[in-house]
């Protein structure tokens, strides 16, 4: 008797664990890259931090120094989960790393150096694969590498957007290098070519980049306006000495500036060739500007420069996989 009512509530108790483990299960994966990114991040090793190190990485990546497996190959052996986390989280659907934009100017970009070696990092390990003859692997590196740059300019400045270039210049020229020399077969090559075809033409969205640097920068210009010692705000935002005049800045004064970012982002929102000249009309209306707010504009020719230069590359590697 006893040992059929044992029976009995091993099945009862089996049974009920059945259920539980049935109702068990994990929750919807994140749609979101930049957290697999943060964690991406996290996995840093930093052991190869120093200076003499950094400069053989980056002139590697720029393609000014040969792959050297025995100097780069433990540094990226130290960071290959890192890697691999932030070529899956490229295929994610959405990028938000959450700005506060609420901050303004003070909103941190703490991560900017981080994804910045996190690009490299990515850009050598496919010179690694493609010396070892996996041109496969290389690929997916490289292009993953254009994904990255892309999300890099998620809702950031144009900080992000000249860091995202320069990422995305090491991808394509590495991937024109490869495809001129015979190292892709042709579904790679099909590959790339619909990857790179469905850039816009300048890469980027330089005009979104343009529009957060403009609201960024006039909420600085409000803050000069309304401090109780413009002098001293202006100091410790700009980190240089006063300027002789436009201090504070008047309603007046930073509505001139807003005009002229808005005619700016206008500009970029045609082709870098178009723009050029767009751009060049614009200096008469930024140098009636105070050197307050002059200060604060970033360069439009060396913007416009980069979407060309981008173009031409892009256009490049378009043409040494044998498209248009």
């Amino acid at each position: 008797m006893r040992i059929k009512v044992l029976a009995a509530a091993i099945l009862i108790m089996a049974v009920g664990v059945g259920r539980m483990l049935a109702e068990v299960k994990y929750p919807a994966e994140t749609r979101n890259a930049a957290l697999r990114y943060w964690m991406a991040f996290a996995e840093m090793q930093d052991a190869w931090a120093d200076k003499t190190t950094q400069e053989l990485l980056q002139k590697t990546a720029a393609g000014e120094a040969a792959w050297d497996e025995t100097k780069l190959g433990p540094i990226l052996d130290a960071n290959i989960d890192a890697i691999h986390m932030m070529q899956r989280a490229t295929k994610l659907p959405e990028c938000d790393w959450g700005l506060e934009y609420g901050r303004g100017w003070k909103a941190s970009i703490a991560y900017a150096p981080r994804a910045r070696a996190l690009a490299r990092l990515n850009t050598l390990e496919g010179m690694r694969q493609l010396a070892k003859g996996d041109s496969v692997a290389a690929t997916n590196a490289w292009l993953a590498g254009i994904r990255f740059s892309r999300d890099l300019t998620r809702g950031g400045g144009l900080i992000f957007a000249l860091m995202a270039k320069s990422a995305l210049m090491s991808n394509l020229r590495l991937l024109t290098e490869a495809g001129r020399k015979g190292q892709l077969d042709e579904a790679q090559k099909k590959q790339i070519f619909a990857a790179v075809k469905a850039l816009p033409e300048d890469g980027l969205d330089w005009r979104e980049a343009w529009g957060i640097e403009t609201f960024t920068t006039e909420e600085v210009l409000q803050e000069l306006r309304t401090a109780k010692d413009p002098d001293a705000a202006y100091e410790a935002i700009m980190g240089k000495p006063v300027p002789k005049q436009g201090l504070p800045p008047s309603a007046q004064e930073i509505q001139l500036y807003r005009e002229y970012m808005l005619a700016a982002q206008a500009a970029l929102r045609e082709s870098p060739v178009k723009a050029k000249s767009l751009l060049d009309g614009l200096e008469a209306k930024k140098s009636s500007l105070d050197e307050v707010e002059r200060n604060l504009i970033p360069s439009l020719q060396n913007t416009n420069a980069a979407r060309i230069e981008v173009l031409t590359t892009r256009a490049e590697l378009l043409q040494a996989l044998g498209g248009k």
